[in-house]
């Protein structure tokens, strides 16, 4: 899926979609949680949510600059702009926000602790993430 449209938003919304696929490719990966490779499978994810927890909101910036014609300069911002623009609904926008807590934690400081409980939160971020995608891309 890729948007073929010249502008920022589509450049944005293309890298924010095979960052997407990248995350939902490790996230499918089965591992026995007590072996070595799960791990190195979590934190892995993790990684890659992180990036593209980073893109995903620069393409919601993207999106409401261009088709809103609103500007919003943090994430935080960027969901309550969306959320005022009729993006994104109240319960995805305190999902994104717990996201953007989520990925305030693991970005900053390496912990075991942070890691173990963000790791099962994966999915349904990326859940979010692709809806959120796919209807921007339908929008735009």
């Amino acid at each position: 899926m890729a948007l073929k449209e010249k502008s920022r938003f589509c450049e944005r919304w293309n890298l924010a979609w095979r960052a997407y696929e990248s995350l939902r490719e490790i996230l499918e990966r089965r591992v026995d949680p007590l072996s070595e490779e799960y791990v190195i499978v979590r934190d892995a994810s993790i990684q890659r949510f992180e990036y593209t927890f980073e893109i995903f909101w620069k393409t919601l910036k993207d999106y409401l600059r261009e088709r809103e014609i609103v500007e919003c300069f943090s994430p935080a911002n960027c969901f309550r702009e969306a959320l005022k623009a009729g993006v994104l609904s109240p319960e995805e926008t305190e999902a994104c926000l717990e996201m953007l807590r989520s990925r305030n934690l693991t970005s900053h400081t390496y912990r075991e602790e942070t890691a173990q409980r963000l790791y099962p939160r994966l999915k349904g971020y990326a859940e979010l993430m692709e809806r959120i995608l796919q209807r921007l891309n339908k929008n735009f």
